[in-house]
This record gives structure tokens, C-alpha cells and sequence, in this order.
């Protein structure tokens, strides 16, 4: 099969002559048939390439050959799902293949009358949001069951960056699971984000930020999902969270200048490769041990998620859908990298049908 792999000189070359993967017990062979480009795919190719591991995380395909013990599964049927690429521990994981492994806790049926465009866009934007606010060390709020009520609470959570796909994800399914979620965004954004469930948009851009949002919590905000994740940002939210203190979660590794700088905020990042729950082979501080209670975790999250996708409730971010097949997503990519695509997940049709 052709397959984007890593590159011994770095960065990925196209191979033509990989082996197709034969499933194993909890897995899934699919024919793929779109991957979407994330962050998470800009930044590790940079950061560490595995030669000839296959690259990508985001998939939806038909399912071709079932591996031993799967349940939820059979083959033909329609998936998206999740998995980490240029992986030392398996190079054959990764989604930008003609044929990818899809992990069974890690992946959902497709709806009736959902592309694979955009149901290739959801799998780590949802990932990474459920493992922030639902099991990470940093917030680890209560996630209710799919029949309750999308209700405001008295509990509010800030989302800083609502407007990128792990935004959108965590804003929809804090509302499903009862809370109040408030954003940042740029002001262009505004109704991007309240048609996603935002109940307020803060902009970013303002010095006054996070005291307009400590004024609008009444200093009572104790909960801060940081999608973007760099010190500006970071500070913001510590300025935001009221004087009692609170949690603070990122999904970039953040920096030690801004987080002692209130003792009463507990503050943490993850990975979203933690949720495959083995050991992160990655240099420096990216490298994490095994997190199995992730894997439990996520078990039951992407079981939840597919009982959702089902009911409508939760939908796609915003796409840009591009042509060219594998050969092409290096140079979306570097766009990407270089932040020429803004609230929007880039997809790339991998087979029709």
C-alpha cells in the first residue's frame, strides 16, 4: 500500500511498498478513505520522526478485517477513529495509509448520512477534550450520561482558543455533560463559537481579558482548558481563575514562569497520545509513562461519544477539504505549521466510495 512514513533526513516521504498491517487482538484494519491534519501531526514530525513508522492520527474508513476479541465491530462498517502515528513502539500505526489500524477503544460508527470527510475530523479533538476535562490530573469533572440535559449549571469553564477543533469539541461536550462553557476567540469568531454552545466570547487579543472574565464569573471561575497553550495565553487564564484559586489544564507542556506564579491554581498538560494508554517514546518532557486508566477511560468515553454522534449531538468543526491524496499532506502541513489555517480542520480524500 502507499503510505506517508517517516524520512531517515526527516520530515515524510511517500512509500509505495508497505506492507498492509494485519490487525491485532482490540484492532481493526480499515480501508481509509479520509485522514484530517492536526496540530498534533505538525508539531511531532518536527519534533521526533520515526524512520518508516507510518505518520498521522485522524481517520474514517470501512472496516476490512476484525481482530481477535473486538465487540463493537464488524467487518463493513463505517468508523472513525484515532490513532498516533510515527509511533517507535508500532510503526504501523498511523493514519495517513491507504489501509490504516483503527484501536476499538479509540473509534466510532460513522452516522447515517455523515461523510468520511467530516467524521475523519473528529476523532482527536475529541479525544483530547474528553481526556482533558474528564480524566486528566488537571480538571477531572464529572461526565454525565448521554440523557441528560444540556441545562446550563452554576459551573463555569473556560475554554481558551474556542475557536480550534479541540475548542469546539470540549465547548459541546461540556454543555452535554451540564456545565457552562465560556471562550476565547478573536471577535470574528464570536458566533463561530456560541453556535457551538459558547455561553460567552472573551477576546483574546484584549490586556483586559482575564479580568473581564473574572468580572463576569464574579471571581468565582475555578476551571480553565487551555487549547492553545503558550505564556500569553497562560497568563490570561491564571488572571481569569477567581481568588480561591483552581485547575488549570493544557495540552501543550506549559511553561514554569507563569505557573508558580499563583500556588493556588493546580496546573497540568497532557498528551492526547496518553489515551492509547501505553508508554510516550517521545525526548524531553514529551516522553510519558503508561497511563492505563486512560485506556480504561477511554473505553468508555468513545463508547459515549459514538451513542452521541448518533443522537446529533455532536458535530464537526469547520473543514477545509483539499485535494491531492497523501502526496499532498506535507505541504498542508507546513500550512498548517505555518498558521495559514485558522479555524478550520484540514481533510484530505484518501479513496471515494
Amino acid at each position: 500500500m502507499k503510505a506517508l512514513v517517516g524520512d531517515k533526513d526527516g520530515g515524510y516521504r511517500l512509500a509505495e511498498d508497505v506492507a498492509i498491517p494485519e490487525p491485532k487482538p482490540g484492532m481493526m484494519l480499515c480501508r481509509v478513505h479520509a485522514v484530517s491534519l492536526s496540530p498534533y501531526d505538525a508539531k511531532i514530525v518536527e519534533y521526533s520522526v520515526t524512520p518508516d513508522a507510518v505518520g498521522g492520527c485522524d481517520f474514517a474508513g470501512t472496516i476490512v478485517k476484525v481482530g481477535q476479541g473486538v465487540t463493537r465491530f464488524k467487518e463493513g462498517e463505517r468508523i472513525l477513529a484515532v490513532t498516533f502515528g510515527l509511533n517507535p513502539l508500532d510503526k504501523t500505526a498511523g493514519a495517513f495509509a491507504e489501509y490504516a489500524l483503527a484501536i476499538e477503544d479509540l473509534s466510532c460508527h460513522i452516522p447515517d448520512g455523515m461523510s468520511f470527510d467530516v467524521a475523519s475530523s473528529m476523532g482527536v479533538g475529541i479525544a483530547t477534550a474528553g481526556l482533558a476535562l474528564f480524566e486528566a490530573s488537571g480538571l477531572h469533572l464529572p461526565l454525565s450520561r448521554p440523557d441528560a440535559t444540556d441545562a446550563d449549571s452554576s459551573e463555569v469553564v473556560l475554554v481558551s482558543g474556542g475557536a480550534t477543533s479541540t475548542g469546539t469539541m470540549a465547548t459541546q461536550l461540556l454543555r452535554i455533560a451540564g456545565y457552562t462553557p465560556i471562550v476565547t476567540c478573536s471577535p470574528a469568531n464570536n458566533a463561530f463559537c456560541e453556535s457551538y454552545g459558547a455561553a460567552a466570547c472573551f477576546d483574546y487579543h484584549s490586556p483586559t481579558c482575564g479580568a473581564d472574565i473574572r468580572d463576569y464569573t464574579s471571581n468565582n471561575l475555578s476551571s480553565v482548558l487551555d487549547c492553545v497553550t503558550d505564556a500569553p495565553t497562560m497568563k490570561m487564564c491564571y488572571d481569569a481563575i477567581g481568588s480561591s484559586g483552581g485547575r488549570y489544564i493544557a495540552i501543550e507542556s506549559i511553561t514554569p514562569v507563569v505557573k508558580y506564579t499563583r500556588r493556588d491554581v493546580s496546573a497540568d498538560w497532557l498528551i492526547a497520545s496518553d489515551m492509547v494508554g501505553d508508554a510516550v517514546l517521545l525526548p524531553g518532557a514529551y516522553g510519558r509513562p503508561s497511563t492505563p486508566e486512560h485506556r480504561q477511560f477511554a473505553a468508555t468515553f468513545f463508547h459515549l461519544v459514538d451513542e452521541l454522534l448518533h443522537q446529533g449531538r455532536i458535530r464537526s468543526h469547520a473543514l477545509d477539504v483539499r485535494g491531492g491524496g497523501l502526496a499532498k499532506v506535507p505541504a498542508y502541513l507546513d500550512d498548517l505549521r505555518g498558521g495559514n489555517v485558522r479555524a478550520k480542520r484540514l481533510v484530505v480524500p484518501v479513496a471515494s466510495g
